[in-house]
């Protein structure tokens, strides 16, 4: 009896959890709706778990959402694609529910189960569904058919393929903008799966009343499409059809819609070809870069480099020069900003005499912008420039700024100078470093910052490694243990960190006569910090000065720790020494 009453067990606690107060039960027993399904068998979990979860009207929407994705990976669960229309009728109902996360996520699965079923199910079942959702009373529900055209439309006969179409241009023109919002954002997505000579009529008709949309919110993600369809048409028809729009979308009333054009354009200038976007797209580009709205010039400014590398330099040093001036003393700091960051691969586009005669002027005046952000996305990017126009060019203009951001208010900005340096140093050569950057590389150690002083000390290493030891013996190591004495025991803390960093590069010998000393005069340190970090640094100096050295120096001074009266003292001393035994077994 207990054997055959198992296999209903599952289904019994899960319609007990689902009808739980406790949401945490009710969302724990629909994520394991795959565990429940493999007890019950592939057919009762299609006659009985699916039609139940059907009927489940659970009204919070975080189970809902569960459900919705739990039911996107089930075909395997419901005995493979054969029957994968069985899972149809609850993502349905869930994709009419009132919370848009909720109807995203059952479209989300439709479309992973609709891409996985036989051209006849989906003619059958996933076709009649889409049509269902399209003519729901409830908005919801055609908002959600919008994402569904796609999976349905390309297996239809061509009598099915008219009434999708047809289907689609009344969701273009529905009274509801939520339900013309979605049309709008998936258009291009529907397109891509019709017929060129329908692409031609049907679809532009529909594109041209949604650019016509009163609603904003419906307009820009007509832009979206403006790029998909740009793709899709030949380039005439494209010159055709979509330009004029864009065009006029870059002079909409709606600062949202020409903020979209803004991001959008120079994927455009593909599809028109280099003619029209001479003659039309380049003015467009240029009156955003111009506008009235910060936001709109944010995104502007930020699509520069991609949309001069479309141009020849030429155009580019005509047309878009003079705005980039203008932007890099523009009044938004996030405009100078989203200039900032991307204007650097400029140069590579405009040649050597450009950048130097037209870019240099502006990153220097952005190099000294008072907004951190602004320097920071500048010295981020130097090595393209430095490509371009050489060291001797880079350093005579941009290092002194460099040099000045080394000192900066912000920390923020000294840590990007920081981790630029050795990129600097290896593009710049050893006699110019040690000339210019070498007294900052110190100075930081005793920033106020500890992420300075611990960049600082990782710098060390970089750049110990970029020159070579001899260099670093000469250059680093002398300056880093004379800083030992620092009064201030957080300073002395950075020295001991820069050694332990400094000593695998440096190797066996100078770590045993330069450094290991300096490391056990500081466990007599009186601050405990100090001692249980000296703990540390000993037990990873281990493996590099080896088992002589271990025994003739680091194990004395560790067990002399190890008698602390400081807790943590003794906890890693005690770890240290089990280093060094491990050291000796394996020796």
């Amino acid at each position: 009896m207990a054997a055959t009453d198992e296999p209903l067990y599952p289904i019994a606690v899960l319609i007990d959890e689902l009808k739980n107060e406790d949401i945490q039960l009710r969302l724990n027993s629909i994520r394991k709706l795959s565990t429940i399904a493999r007890a019950l068998g592939e057919e009762r979990t299609r006659k009985e778990l699916i039609p139940f979860l059907s009927e489940n009207n659970d009204d919070d929407d975080e189970v809902l959402l569960a459900m919705a994705e739990e039911l996107g990976v089930f075909i395997p669960y419901v005995g493979g694609v054969g029957y994968a229309h069985v899972l149809l009728p609850p993502l349905e109902t869930l994709c009419t529910v009132e919370e848009t996360c909720v109807r995203d996520k059952a479209v989300e699965s439709l479309c992973r189960i609709g891409a996985q079923m036989k051209e006849s199910d989906l003619v059958g079942w996933f076709a009649p569904l889409v049509k269902r959702l399209a003519t729901g009373e409830w908005f919801t529900s055609r908002v959600s058919s919008c994402g569904l055209f796609h999976i349905a439309y390309p297996s239809a006969p061509d009598q099915l393929k008219v009434e999708l179409r047809s289907i689609y241009g009344q969701l273009c023109q529905d009274d509801t903008p939520m339900v013309r919002r979605a049309a709008a954002s998936n258009l291009g997505k529907f397109a891509a799966t019709v017929e060129p000579s329908h692409l031609k009529t049907d679809i532009m008709s529909m594109f041209e009343d949604l650019t016509q949309d009163d609603q904003d919110s419906v307009r820009l993600l007509a832009v979206e499409g403006c790029a998909a369809l740009g793709k899709l048409l030949e380039s005439q028809e494209c010159i055709a059809h979509i330009l004029p729009v864009i065009v006029n979308f870059s002079q909409d009333k709606s600062w949202r819609v020409r903020y979209m054009v803004a991001n959008q354009l120079y994927e455009l200038c593909e599809a028109v070809g280099p003619e029209a976007t001479r003659i039309d797209l380049v003015p467009a580009y240029v009156r955003l870069l111009r506008d009235n709205e910060a936001e709109v010039r944010i995104a502007a400014a930020g699509k520069v480099t991609k949309f001069c590398q479309i141009l020849s330099p030429e155009l580019a040093i005509q047309h878009i020069i003079p705005c980039v001036k203008e932007l890099s003393s523009d009044s938004s700091q996030h405009v100078r900003s989203a200039l900032a960051s991307v204007i650097m691969g400029m140069a590579p586009i405009l040649g050597k005499d450009a950048t130097i005669e037209q870019l240099l002027p502006i990153f220097l005046s952005l190099l000294k912008d008072e907004f951190p952000d602004v320097r920071l996305n500048i010295i981020s990017k130097l090595d393209q420039v430095n490509q371009v126009i050489g060291i001797d060019l880079l350093s005579q203009s941009l290092l002194p700024a460099i040099v000045e951001l080394a000192e900066d208010r912000h920390w923020r900005v000294r840590l990007a100078i920081i981790e630029y340096i050795p990129l600097l140093a290896s593009q710049l050569g050893v006699g110019f470093f040690d000339d210019k950057l070498g007294s900052l590389c110190m100075q930081w150690l005793e920033d106020k910052v500890f992420s300075i002083r611990e960049a600082a000390a990782n710098n060390l290493k970089r750049l110990a490694e970029e020159f070579g030891p001899e260099w670093a013996m000469q250059h680093i190591i002398p300056q880093v243990l004379e800083k030992i004495n620092n009064p201030h025991y957080l300073y002395r803390m950075t020295i001991l960190q820069a050694i332990s960093l400094l000593a695998p590069v440096m190797g066996a010998d100078i770590t045993c006569q330069k450094l290991l000393p300096v490391v056990i005069s500081l466990s007599k340190d009186r601050v405990p910090n100090i001692k249980f970090n000296v703990a540390k640094v000993l037990q990873s100096l281990v493996p590099i000065v080896g088992q002589s050295g271990v025994e003739a120096t680091i194990r004395p001074c560790l067990v002399e720790l190890s008698e602390d009266p400081d807790v943590d003292v003794r906890y890693f001393a005690g770890q240290a020494l089990q280093a060094c035994d491990q050291v000796m077994v394996s020796g």
